[in-house]
């Protein structure tokens, strides 16, 4: 096994193990393997793991790529996501609430788009408490060994392609949106 399925399933089961005390939605296995197939392309998918938000393996895979029906990191949302080994990393670090660093550039499907967050303060909770708010559509996002890589890059969702989300935190990562968004009046 090369050693970054090794650290692929160290970063699943701390994931796992962190999100275990999130309720998992009412829903089939085979439902639940249906709207973590929509995070990604085919070709990602077709071989995924997909693994339900409490760590549970819905299904096992052999292309290195996790799919999840939700993001445990935020009780009962059912926006899913397929994550790349460095992208699994940075979810246990965040959900455990430690450093998270890398050496490679790591890469997150999510299709179907995903939750209402603050685009500057990761643990922010109420859209009303100031900050800029978006909701992304279909998009990708990247993580990059140097933080350094994104200077220059906007901060601001909606100034159009890609932008910084949560900059100047240890959760710093890169968005690519698929699709036009309009501004929060």
């Amino acid at each position: 096994m090369p050693h970054y399925a090794n650290r692929s399933l160290a970063a699943m089961l701390a994931l796992s193990m962190a999100c275990a005390a999130t309720p998992s939605v009412s829903e089939t296995t085979e439902e639940k393997i249906a709207r973590a197939l929509t995070a990604a392309p085919s070709d990602v998918t077709d071989d995924a793991t997909i693994m339900d938000v409490d760590g549970t393996v819905l299904r096992s895979g052999t292309n290195g790529w996790v799919c999840l029906p939700g993001i445990g990191l935020i009780p009962g949302d059912t926006h899913p996501m397929c994550n790349d080994a460095v992208w699994m990393e940075w979810m246990a670090a965040a959900a455990s609430g430690t450093a998270f660093t890398t050496d490679k550039v790591g890469f997150s499907y999510m299709l179907a788009g995903d939750a209402m967050v603050n685009n500057d303060n990761p643990m922010a909770t109420d859209p009303n408490d100031g900050g800029v708010w978006v909701q992304e559509g279909p998009h990708l996002m990247v993580l990059f060994p140097q933080t350094e890589m994104l200077a220059g890059l906007p901060r601001n969702p909606y100034d159009g392609g890609p932008y910084v989300m949560w900059d100047e935190t240890p959760l710093v990562h890169l968005m690519l949106p698929l699709d036009a968004k309009q501004a929060p009046k």
